[in-house]
Protein backbone atom coordinates (compact mmCIF):
# COMPACT_ATOMS: atom_id res chain seq x y z
CA UNK A 1 0.00 0.00 0.00
CA UNK A 2 0.99 3.25 -0.96
CA UNK A 3 1.13 6.23 1.38
CA UNK A 4 2.21 10.04 0.89
CA UNK A 5 6.01 10.05 1.78
CA UNK A 6 7.55 12.47 3.45
CA UNK A 7 11.11 13.45 2.62
CA UNK A 8 13.78 15.96 4.30
CA UNK A 9 16.35 17.25 2.11
CA UNK A 10 19.48 19.08 3.59
CA UNK A 11 20.92 21.85 1.04
CA UNK A 12 24.56 22.65 2.53
CA UNK A 13 26.82 25.18 0.59
CA UNK A 14 28.23 24.21 -2.73
CA UNK A 15 27.22 25.48 -6.65
CA UNK A 16 24.81 22.81 -7.20
CA UNK A 17 22.61 24.00 -4.28
CA UNK A 18 21.09 26.32 -7.43
CA UNK A 19 19.15 23.40 -8.37
CA UNK A 20 17.66 22.87 -4.90
CA UNK A 21 14.20 24.17 -5.69
CA UNK A 22 13.80 22.15 -8.84
CA UNK A 23 14.54 18.68 -6.71
CA UNK A 24 11.84 19.90 -4.49
CA UNK A 25 9.14 20.96 -7.60
CA UNK A 26 10.31 17.44 -9.09
CA UNK A 27 9.69 15.10 -5.57
CA UNK A 28 6.48 17.35 -4.99
CA UNK A 29 5.26 16.65 -8.46
CA UNK A 30 5.99 12.69 -7.87
CA UNK A 31 3.71 13.23 -4.33
CA UNK A 32 6.56 13.09 -2.15
CA UNK A 33 6.11 15.98 0.51
CA UNK A 34 9.40 17.66 1.01
CA UNK A 35 10.81 19.92 4.12
CA UNK A 36 14.05 21.95 3.64
CA UNK A 37 16.83 22.11 5.76
CA UNK A 38 19.60 24.49 5.05
CA UNK A 39 23.50 25.02 5.97
CA UNK A 40 24.28 28.91 6.27
CA UNK A 41 26.52 28.76 3.36
CA UNK A 42 23.56 27.46 1.77
CA UNK A 43 21.69 30.73 1.69
CA UNK A 44 24.58 32.09 -0.27
CA UNK A 45 23.60 30.29 -3.60
CA UNK A 46 19.91 29.67 -2.92
CA UNK A 47 17.32 32.04 -0.42
CA UNK A 48 15.05 30.48 1.97
CA UNK A 49 11.84 31.94 0.38
CA UNK A 50 12.43 30.41 -2.91
CA UNK A 51 12.53 27.12 -1.36
CA UNK A 52 9.83 27.63 0.93
CA UNK A 53 7.98 28.54 -2.26
CA UNK A 54 8.31 25.60 -4.08
CA UNK A 55 8.28 23.59 -0.63
CA UNK A 56 5.12 25.76 0.41
CA UNK A 57 6.89 24.48 3.73
CA UNK A 58 8.58 26.62 6.16
CA UNK A 59 12.20 26.10 5.73
CA UNK A 60 14.61 25.40 8.59
CA UNK A 61 17.37 27.62 8.41
CA UNK A 62 20.91 27.20 10.26
CA UNK A 63 20.56 29.20 13.41
CA UNK A 64 19.08 27.70 16.10
CA UNK A 65 17.81 31.51 16.88
CA UNK A 66 15.64 30.79 13.64
CA UNK A 67 13.93 28.66 15.02
CA UNK A 68 10.55 28.89 17.28
CA UNK A 69 11.20 25.28 18.72
CA UNK A 70 14.59 24.95 20.40
CA UNK A 71 14.25 21.21 20.49
CA UNK A 72 12.97 21.19 16.79
CA UNK A 73 15.98 18.62 16.05
CA UNK A 74 14.25 16.50 18.33
CA UNK A 75 10.64 16.60 17.91
CA UNK A 76 10.48 16.65 14.31
CA UNK A 77 13.32 14.26 13.23
CA UNK A 78 10.46 10.97 13.62
CA UNK A 79 8.27 12.71 11.34
CA UNK A 80 10.19 11.71 7.86
CA UNK A 81 10.64 9.05 5.48
CA UNK A 82 14.06 9.12 3.98
CA UNK A 83 16.38 12.51 3.92
CA UNK A 84 18.26 13.22 1.62
CA UNK A 85 21.29 15.94 1.66
CA UNK A 86 21.76 17.28 -1.94
CA UNK A 87 23.66 18.62 -2.43
CA UNK A 88 26.37 17.37 0.22
CA UNK A 89 29.67 19.00 0.51
CA UNK A 90 33.66 18.07 1.66
CA UNK A 91 32.88 20.01 4.31
CA UNK A 92 29.30 18.46 5.60
CA UNK A 93 30.65 15.20 4.60
CA UNK A 94 33.33 15.28 7.72
CA UNK A 95 31.05 16.73 9.97
CA UNK A 96 29.14 13.57 9.40
CA UNK A 97 31.54 11.55 9.81
CA UNK A 98 32.90 13.47 12.45
CA UNK A 99 29.52 13.31 14.53
CA UNK A 100 29.60 17.10 14.51
CA UNK A 101 26.66 18.78 15.35
CA UNK A 102 26.59 22.57 15.00
CA UNK A 103 23.86 23.55 13.26
CA UNK A 104 20.33 22.50 12.96
CA UNK A 105 20.61 19.89 10.11
CA UNK A 106 23.41 18.31 11.11
CA UNK A 107 21.94 18.19 14.63
CA UNK A 108 18.53 16.50 12.87
CA UNK A 109 21.07 14.28 10.80
CA UNK A 110 22.08 13.23 14.39
CA UNK A 111 18.49 12.80 15.27
CA UNK A 112 16.87 11.13 12.19
CA UNK A 113 15.36 7.71 12.87
CA UNK A 114 15.13 7.44 8.70
CA UNK A 115 17.82 6.36 6.13
CA UNK A 116 19.92 9.18 5.01
CA UNK A 117 20.88 9.81 1.29
CA UNK A 118 24.30 11.41 0.94
CA UNK A 119 24.55 12.66 -2.71
CA UNK A 120 28.39 14.93 -2.84
CA UNK A 121 28.49 17.52 -4.95
CA UNK A 122 31.95 19.26 -5.60
CA UNK A 123 35.34 19.42 -7.46
CA UNK A 124 36.93 16.42 -8.96
CA UNK A 125 40.56 17.17 -7.40
CA UNK A 126 38.15 17.29 -4.08
CA UNK A 127 35.79 14.69 -4.37
CA UNK A 128 39.21 12.02 -4.84
CA UNK A 129 40.77 14.01 -1.69
CA UNK A 130 41.67 10.96 0.72
CA UNK A 131 40.20 12.69 3.39
CA UNK A 132 36.84 12.60 1.17
CA UNK A 133 37.40 9.39 0.33
CA UNK A 134 37.53 8.30 3.99
CA UNK A 135 34.65 10.44 5.32
CA UNK A 136 32.46 8.76 3.43
CA UNK A 137 34.05 5.48 3.80
CA UNK A 138 32.98 6.24 7.30
CA UNK A 139 29.17 6.75 6.21
CA UNK A 140 29.14 3.91 4.23
CA UNK A 141 29.73 1.90 7.26
CA UNK A 142 27.20 3.60 9.38
CA UNK A 143 24.77 3.05 7.08
CA UNK A 144 24.31 5.87 5.22
CA UNK A 145 23.55 5.22 1.69
CA UNK A 146 26.16 7.55 -0.35
CA UNK A 147 25.04 8.50 -4.21
CA UNK A 148 27.95 8.51 -6.60
CA UNK A 149 28.67 11.55 -7.67
CA UNK A 150 28.68 12.01 -12.17
CA UNK A 151 31.25 12.38 -14.17
CA UNK A 152 31.51 15.52 -16.56
CA UNK A 153 32.29 18.86 -16.54
CA UNK A 154 31.59 20.63 -13.03
CA UNK A 155 31.25 24.56 -12.72
CA UNK A 156 34.52 25.43 -12.56
CA UNK A 157 35.42 24.33 -15.64
CA UNK A 158 37.50 20.97 -14.42
CA UNK A 159 36.43 17.20 -16.06
CA UNK A 160 35.82 14.19 -13.80
CA UNK A 161 33.35 13.01 -11.27
CA UNK A 162 31.95 15.47 -8.98
CA UNK A 163 29.16 17.07 -10.57
CA UNK A 164 25.56 16.31 -8.71
CA UNK A 165 23.73 13.11 -10.26
CA UNK A 166 20.60 14.59 -12.75
CA UNK A 167 18.03 15.23 -10.72
CA UNK A 168 14.89 12.62 -12.43
CA UNK A 169 17.73 10.39 -11.42
CA UNK A 170 17.61 11.41 -7.64
CA UNK A 171 14.21 11.17 -7.62
CA UNK A 172 14.22 7.72 -9.06
CA UNK A 173 16.72 6.86 -6.44
CA UNK A 174 14.45 8.68 -3.65
CA UNK A 175 11.09 7.04 -4.94
CA UNK A 176 12.97 3.79 -4.92
CA UNK A 177 14.37 4.09 -1.33
CA UNK A 178 10.57 4.98 -0.25
CA UNK A 179 9.46 1.99 -2.00
CA UNK A 180 6.68 3.98 -3.82
CA UNK A 181 4.98 2.60 -6.66
CA UNK A 182 5.09 3.72 -10.30
CA UNK A 183 2.27 1.80 -11.72
CA UNK A 184 0.25 4.03 -12.96
CA UNK A 185 2.85 4.93 -15.93
CA UNK A 186 1.33 5.39 -19.63
CA UNK A 187 -2.15 6.08 -17.72
CA UNK A 188 -4.27 9.38 -18.52
CA UNK A 189 -6.45 9.95 -15.56
CA UNK A 190 -9.09 12.80 -15.32
CA UNK A 191 -10.37 14.21 -11.66
CA UNK A 192 -12.63 16.41 -10.86
CA UNK A 193 -12.80 18.37 -7.71
CA UNK A 194 -14.14 21.16 -5.65
CA UNK A 195 -17.69 22.21 -5.81
CA UNK A 196 -19.64 23.69 -8.96
CA UNK A 197 -21.78 27.05 -8.64
CA UNK A 198 -25.15 28.32 -9.64
CA UNK A 199 -25.57 31.46 -10.31
CA UNK A 200 -28.74 33.31 -9.34
CA UNK A 201 -28.31 37.03 -9.88
CA UNK A 202 -25.13 38.89 -10.31
CA UNK A 203 -24.06 38.08 -6.50
CA UNK A 204 -25.87 35.29 -5.44
CA UNK A 205 -25.30 31.36 -6.79
CA UNK A 206 -26.08 27.94 -5.29
CA UNK A 207 -23.87 25.45 -4.12
CA UNK A 208 -22.28 23.62 -1.43
CA UNK A 209 -19.77 22.83 1.33
CA UNK A 210 -17.15 20.50 -0.34
CA UNK A 211 -13.49 21.69 0.06
CA UNK A 212 -12.07 19.50 -3.51
CA UNK A 213 -9.33 17.97 -0.89
CA UNK A 214 -10.10 14.53 -1.94
CA UNK A 215 -9.93 15.27 -5.61
CA UNK A 216 -6.77 16.61 -4.86
CA UNK A 217 -5.24 13.89 -2.84
CA UNK A 218 -6.40 11.33 -5.81
CA UNK A 219 -4.73 14.09 -8.61
CA UNK A 220 -1.48 14.17 -6.46
CA UNK A 221 -1.20 10.88 -5.23
CA UNK A 222 -1.91 9.62 -9.49
CA UNK A 223 0.64 11.60 -10.47
CA UNK A 224 3.13 10.63 -7.82
CA UNK A 225 2.48 7.28 -9.75
CA UNK A 226 3.10 8.37 -13.08
CA UNK A 227 -0.08 8.93 -14.04
CA UNK A 228 -0.58 11.96 -16.53
CA UNK A 229 -2.88 13.73 -14.34
CA UNK A 230 -6.07 16.34 -15.70
CA UNK A 231 -7.92 17.93 -13.04
CA UNK A 232 -10.64 19.57 -13.69
CA UNK A 233 -12.51 21.54 -10.68
CA UNK A 234 -14.51 23.86 -9.41
CA UNK A 235 -14.20 26.07 -6.33
CA UNK A 236 -11.41 24.65 -4.51
CA UNK A 237 -10.43 25.60 -0.78
CA UNK A 238 -6.76 24.66 -1.30
CA UNK A 239 -4.48 26.35 -3.70
CA UNK A 240 -3.55 23.67 -6.06
CA UNK A 241 -0.05 23.07 -6.89
CA UNK A 242 1.69 24.36 -9.88
CA UNK A 243 2.66 20.67 -10.61
CA UNK A 244 -0.98 19.73 -11.40
CA UNK A 245 -2.09 20.52 -15.03
CA UNK A 246 -5.86 21.83 -13.79
CA UNK A 247 -8.52 23.36 -15.98
CA UNK A 248 -10.83 25.51 -13.89
CA UNK A 249 -14.93 26.08 -14.56
CA UNK A 250 -17.33 27.03 -12.32
CA UNK A 251 -21.07 25.26 -13.51
CA UNK A 252 -22.24 22.11 -13.73
CA UNK A 253 -22.58 22.78 -17.60
CA UNK A 254 -19.44 23.75 -17.65
CA UNK A 255 -17.52 21.12 -15.79
CA UNK A 256 -19.90 18.94 -17.97
CA UNK A 257 -18.19 20.52 -21.11
CA UNK A 258 -14.67 20.26 -19.67
CA UNK A 259 -15.10 16.29 -18.67
CA UNK A 260 -16.89 16.03 -22.21
CA UNK A 261 -13.83 16.76 -23.67
CA UNK A 262 -11.25 15.07 -21.99
CA UNK A 263 -13.25 11.82 -21.49
CA UNK A 264 -12.08 10.32 -25.18
CA UNK A 265 -8.57 10.02 -25.00
CA UNK A 266 -8.20 9.21 -21.08
CA UNK A 267 -8.04 5.48 -18.90
CA UNK A 268 -9.65 6.68 -16.10
CA UNK A 269 -12.45 9.43 -14.94
CA UNK A 270 -12.62 9.57 -11.17
CA UNK A 271 -15.41 12.14 -10.15
CA UNK A 272 -14.77 13.74 -6.46
CA UNK A 273 -16.27 17.19 -7.67
CA UNK A 274 -19.68 18.48 -6.08
CA UNK A 275 -21.69 19.10 -9.12
CA UNK A 276 -25.06 20.66 -8.66
CA UNK A 277 -27.66 18.25 -9.55
CA UNK A 278 -29.95 21.56 -10.11
CA UNK A 279 -29.51 25.05 -11.40
CA UNK A 280 -32.11 28.06 -11.64
CA UNK A 281 -33.94 28.16 -14.42
CA UNK A 282 -33.57 31.62 -14.89
CA UNK A 283 -30.61 34.44 -13.79
CA UNK A 284 -31.76 37.40 -12.40
CA UNK A 285 -30.07 40.10 -14.51
CA UNK A 286 -29.70 42.33 -11.40
CA UNK A 287 -29.59 41.87 -7.97
CA UNK A 288 -32.74 40.31 -6.40
CA UNK A 289 -33.84 42.56 -3.76
CA UNK A 290 -35.66 41.79 -0.75
CA UNK A 291 -39.12 41.99 -0.67
CA UNK A 292 -42.19 40.78 2.19
CA UNK A 293 -42.89 37.25 2.25
CA UNK A 294 -41.93 34.07 0.44
CA UNK A 295 -40.29 33.99 -3.09
CA UNK A 296 -39.96 31.03 -4.81
CA UNK A 297 -37.03 29.45 -6.87
CA UNK A 298 -37.81 27.63 -10.07
CA UNK A 299 -34.82 25.35 -10.37
CA UNK A 300 -34.13 23.06 -13.58
CA UNK A 301 -31.71 20.08 -14.00
CA UNK A 302 -28.64 20.10 -14.47
CA UNK A 303 -26.23 17.26 -16.73
CA UNK A 304 -25.39 14.14 -14.81
CA UNK A 305 -21.91 14.48 -15.87
CA UNK A 306 -21.24 10.47 -13.96
CA UNK A 307 -23.98 8.54 -15.62
CA UNK A 308 -23.12 10.38 -19.19
CA UNK A 309 -19.87 9.33 -19.33
CA UNK A 310 -21.10 5.63 -17.76
CA UNK A 311 -22.82 4.97 -21.35
CA UNK A 312 -20.29 6.49 -23.47
CA UNK A 313 -16.94 4.56 -21.96
CA UNK A 314 -15.44 2.01 -23.78
CA UNK A 315 -11.90 1.18 -22.08
CA UNK A 316 -12.47 3.78 -19.10
CA UNK A 317 -12.54 3.11 -15.37
CA UNK A 318 -15.56 5.74 -14.45
CA UNK A 319 -15.18 5.97 -10.36
CA UNK A 320 -17.78 8.28 -8.61
CA UNK A 321 -18.15 9.82 -5.27
CA UNK A 322 -21.18 9.58 -3.27
CA UNK A 323 -22.23 11.61 -0.75
CA UNK A 324 -25.00 10.13 1.26
CA UNK A 325 -26.23 10.42 5.00
CA UNK A 326 -27.58 7.13 5.26
CA UNK A 327 -27.71 3.44 3.78
CA UNK A 328 -24.14 4.01 2.56
CA UNK A 329 -24.12 0.33 0.64
CA UNK A 330 -27.32 0.20 -0.19
CA UNK A 331 -27.15 3.83 -1.90
CA UNK A 332 -23.80 2.98 -3.38
CA UNK A 333 -24.78 -0.50 -5.02
CA UNK A 334 -28.02 2.00 -6.81
CA UNK A 335 -26.01 4.80 -7.69
CA UNK A 336 -23.46 2.13 -9.21
CA UNK A 337 -25.67 0.29 -11.44
CA UNK A 338 -27.67 3.83 -12.23
CA UNK A 339 -24.30 5.15 -13.73
CA UNK A 340 -22.97 2.25 -15.22
CA UNK A 341 -19.85 3.30 -12.92
CA UNK A 342 -17.46 0.53 -11.91
CA UNK A 343 -16.30 2.07 -8.31
CA UNK A 344 -18.34 4.42 -6.13
CA UNK A 345 -16.81 5.36 -3.15
CA UNK A 346 -19.68 6.30 -0.30
CA UNK A 347 -19.13 8.75 2.64
CA UNK A 348 -21.18 9.98 5.40
CA UNK A 349 -21.06 13.69 5.48
CA UNK A 350 -23.94 13.76 7.88
CA UNK A 351 -20.84 12.63 10.35
CA UNK A 352 -18.96 16.55 11.43
CA UNK A 353 -15.41 15.54 12.29
CA UNK A 354 -14.80 13.92 8.53
CA UNK A 355 -15.55 14.75 5.09
CA UNK A 356 -16.18 18.71 4.45
CA UNK A 357 -13.34 20.42 4.48
CA UNK A 358 -11.51 17.83 6.84
CA UNK A 359 -7.98 16.21 6.15
CA UNK A 360 -9.73 13.03 7.17
CA UNK A 361 -12.44 10.74 5.66
CA UNK A 362 -14.28 7.50 6.13
CA UNK A 363 -15.32 5.99 2.68
CA UNK A 364 -17.29 2.27 1.70
CA UNK A 365 -16.00 1.55 -1.42
CA UNK A 366 -18.80 -0.17 -3.82
CA UNK A 367 -17.79 -1.94 -6.81
CA UNK A 368 -20.12 -5.18 -8.88
CA UNK A 369 -17.80 -7.54 -6.96
CA UNK A 370 -17.35 -6.49 -3.41
CA UNK A 371 -18.35 -3.98 -0.56
CA UNK A 372 -15.13 -2.42 1.14
CA UNK A 373 -14.88 -0.04 4.20
CA UNK A 374 -12.08 2.16 5.15
CA UNK A 375 -11.86 3.38 8.53
CA UNK A 376 -11.39 6.76 8.70
CA UNK A 377 -8.20 7.31 7.05
CA UNK A 378 -6.27 10.80 5.64
CA UNK A 379 -7.47 11.55 2.60
CA UNK A 380 -4.13 11.12 1.12
CA UNK A 381 -4.19 7.53 2.20
CA UNK A 382 -7.64 7.00 0.46
CA UNK A 383 -6.50 8.38 -2.34
CA UNK A 384 -4.06 5.74 -2.23
CA UNK A 385 -7.37 2.91 -1.99
CA UNK A 386 -9.02 4.49 -4.43
CA UNK A 387 -5.90 4.44 -6.96
CA UNK A 388 -5.16 0.76 -6.03
CA UNK A 389 -9.07 -0.31 -6.54
CA UNK A 390 -8.06 1.45 -9.95
CA UNK A 391 -5.20 -0.63 -10.37
CA UNK A 392 -7.63 -4.17 -9.62
CA UNK A 393 -10.27 -3.06 -12.15
CA UNK A 394 -7.88 -2.36 -14.63
CA UNK A 395 -6.12 -5.66 -14.09
CA UNK A 396 -9.65 -7.50 -14.23
CA UNK A 397 -10.85 -6.22 -17.26
CA UNK A 398 -7.07 -7.24 -18.64
CA UNK A 399 -7.87 -10.77 -17.67
CA UNK A 400 -11.89 -10.59 -19.20
CA UNK A 401 -10.17 -9.27 -22.01
CA UNK A 402 -7.79 -11.60 -22.46
CA UNK A 403 -10.55 -14.96 -21.25
CA UNK A 404 -7.79 -15.08 -18.34
CA UNK A 405 -4.94 -15.99 -19.82
CA UNK A 406 -2.88 -12.92 -19.78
Amino acid sequence: MNSVKNVLLGVTGGIAAYRAPELVRLLRKSGIGVRVAMTKNAELFVTPMTLETVSERKVWRAGWQEQENPLIHLTESNDYDLALIAPATANFIGKLAGGIADDLLSTLVLALACPVYVAPAMNPRMYSNRAVVDNLDILKKRGFIVIPPEDGETACGEVGEGRLPQLPKLVEIVRHGLGLKSDLEGVKIVVTAGRTEEPLDPVRYLSNRSSGKMGLAIAAAAQGRGAEVILIHGIMSKRIPENIKSMPVRTAREMYSAVSNAFAGCDALVMTAAVADYRPAEIAPNKIKKKEGRRTIELTENPDILASMGQKKTKQIVIGFAAETENAVNNGRKKLLEKNADLICVNDVSRLNIGFDSDFNELTFVTKQSVRQSGKLAKRILAEKVLDIFVELTSEVKRTATGGNE
